[in-house]
């Protein structure tokens, strides 16, 4: 990577959002139309490629024209117009002047310097209050693009296949699990927030991550700067001089060298030193991750996410297909389980099929299980290929946005519907499949005593459990500082949920992002918590972290921790003993 001593360093603060360092050249990407590729030139080149931003004008408004005279022959209904202003704006002088000047200003293609421009115009729009505007931009995205596809290709430089730093305004949770994990060191965002599932996949597949970046960077970057993406501070840096390269490649090999003494122990018990055994399992998103799973040392997948089944499509996959994909789970899964968790679609993940309307509060609306009872086809589809699943191995399923002991009536309903279909057409199941629910709704909390004699199992998913208790949406950067996981009302909730389950001899695992945080493993572990589900890439850490404790130290603080009405002081208690029990796994 090189820096040209004309740069000076300069950093970005955001928030850490998957630890981790990465270092390469920059990539950025804008919303709604396609990065080209992007290379240097030479200032001999520089008058060429200007030739070619204005051919590729040319050509553009050529076809831009075509197409108004065809509509005006099939229409006299004006909407012919709509084109007219495309050719417009490719007239602007105000944009043709700026796209030649950045290709000699900055000695880069034509078609990136035209991106660029056409980037920053984008997002300024995106803006700007008034909603007329605002919509205008698929538009200009759709012109942007057309004039991108009549660059001549040229062959032989660095294009995006090649491993980079990805910048981004934003990032939708379907770009994080399709990107090439190969070529992407890391990733940097202008918006999102910690918990955004934006950040978990990050943090699921390893890929160091900073969100909420100050600055404006995206519009003000230079495209293959050399950059530094520092997820455990959350801190991005273009043009790193030399001694900061040399202090990010420390870290870097320490951090590497601490992880392999973690993945020697992956075989080794979690059990704490006072002897009881807790199950640490996997978060997985995507088939893909299995591999991963495998490698960790987790016992199996504590949490299998299916609305990820949407990425390629607006519906679910047919019962076949869901099917093949379970089975696959559990079998690589052997001799571990596997628990599916029914379509989760809704809120901040990933949509089921377009509204007609837009939901003025999508976290309180059509969202988890409330989806899957209003589509019964579609949820018996899906319960149907889980329970065939479970014929190659251990499986569980679990529902989630549980509110009321109804909704869990319903969904065993649809279970015993559907084993009874099994039977009769002759399709081997797991009669005994367990069914458990996801408590993250405060009222599910406080009806834990009504729901444990009707299920095999809680786990609580701290996530929506937070938010929905201090009424702060997690993915509001506004809100983020009233996102507190330690917030006395969650702490008590969850202790009423694990004492609850308890009661009533079944287990309570946490599969939300407090599972994988290692400052409340000691916290968790005096609740009385009995499994914890992390990303693959945490697997290691915690089980280490609990190895390192005591359980009667654990329960005892967490009884202090239950009378404590701050959350900074019950954080504290909790890191008190991390500090002094595996203080190096800390970041």
């Amino acid at each position: 990577m090189v820096r040209s001593g004309l740069e000076r360093e300069v950093m970005y603060e955001g928030i850490p959002a998957s630890p981790g360092i990465a270092i390469g050249p920059v990539h950025v990407v804008a919303r709604g139309f396609s990065a080209p590729e992007v290379y240097e030139i030479e200032d001999s080149e520089v008058e060429h490629e200007r030739e070619r931003f204005q051919d590729a004008l040319e050509h553009t408004k050529k076809q831009l024209v075509d197409i108004q005279s065809r509509l005006d022959d099939l229409s006299g209904d004006g909407e012919s117009g709509i084109f007219e202003a495309h050719v417009m704006m490719l007239e602007d002088k105000a944009l043709t002047n700026r796209v030649i000047a950045m290709i000699g200003d900055r000695l880069q293609n034509a078609e990136y310097a035209f991106y660029a421009v056409m980037q920053n115009f984008l997002e300024a729009m995106r803006r700007i209050p008034d909603p007329y505007l605002r919509e205008r931009t698929a538009d200009i995205e759709d012109v942007a693009q057309r004039v991108l596809r009549n660059f001549s290709p040229e062959e032989g430089h660095q294009g995006p296949d090649e491993q980079h730093v990805l910048l981004a305004y934003d990032l939708a949770p379907s770009d994080t699990a399709t990107m090439n994990r190969r070529h992407v060191l890391g990733f940097a965002t202008e918006l999102g927030s910690v918990n955004s599932h934006t950040a978990i996949l990050a943090r699921a597949f390893g890929v160091p991550a900073v969100v909420g970046l100050n600055g404006g960077v995206v519009i003000d970057v230079k495209a293959l700067v050399p950059a530094i993406v520092d997820g455990y501070t959350g801190k991005l840096i273009l043009n790193p001089t030399e001694e900061t390269l040399e202090r990010y490649r420390k870290l870097h090999d320490e951090k590497l060298r601490l992880k392999g003494l973690l993945d020697a122990k992956r075989d080794v018990a979690t059990a704490t030193i006072d002897g009881r055994e807790l199950t640490v399992s996997a978060n997985i998103e995507l088939v893909d991750e299995l591999p991963l799973v495998k490698r960790s040392g987790a016992k199996g997948v504590g949490l299998y996410r299916t609305e990820y089944l949407l990425l390629k499509g607006e519906d679910m996959p047919e019962e076949e297909k869901q099917t093949e994909i379970y089975t696959r789970v559990v079998k690589e899964m052997a001799p571990y389980g596997a628990i599916i968790r029914t379509l989760d679609a809704g809120g901040d993940k990933l949509p089921v099929e377009p509204l007609t309307e837009a939901e003025p509060n999508p976290f309180l609306g059509w969202r988890g299980i409330r989806v899957s009872l209003a589509r019964p086809a579609m949820f018996r589809e899906q319960m149907r290929a889980i329970l065939r699943a479970s014929a190659h191995g251990k499986v569980a399923v679990m529902f989630p946005m549980i509110s009321g002991l109804s909704e869990v009536w319903r969904c065993k309903e649809m279970v015993r519907r559907c084993m009874d279909e099994l039977h009769k057409e002759g399709i081997p199941f797991d009669e005994k499949m367990p069914v458990g629910i996801m408590i993250e709704v405060p009222a599910a909390a406080l009806c834990a005593d009504v729901m444990a004699p009707e299920v095999d199992f809680f786990s609580i998913g701290t996530n929506d459990l937070i938010q929905y208790t201090v009424a702060a949406d997690r993915v509001n950067s506004h809100v983020a500082a009233l996102y507190r996981p330690t917030h006395p009302a969650v702490i008590r909730l969850i202790k009423m949920t694990i004492d609850a389950a308890a009661d009533h001899g079944i287990w309570t695992g946490i599969c939300g992002e407090m599972a994988g945080d290692i400052r409340l493993t000691p916290l968790l572990i005096g609740l009385g918590v009995e499994e914890l589900s992390v990303g693959p890439q945490q697997v290691s850490k915690v089980g280490q972290a609990i190895r390192s404790m005591s359980y009667a130290e654990c329960a005892a603080m967490s009884d202090e921790a239950l009378i404590r009405n701050r959350s900074g002081a019950i954080l504290e208690l909790s890191m008190e003993i991390a500090k002094k029990r595996y203080g190096e796994l800390l970041d």
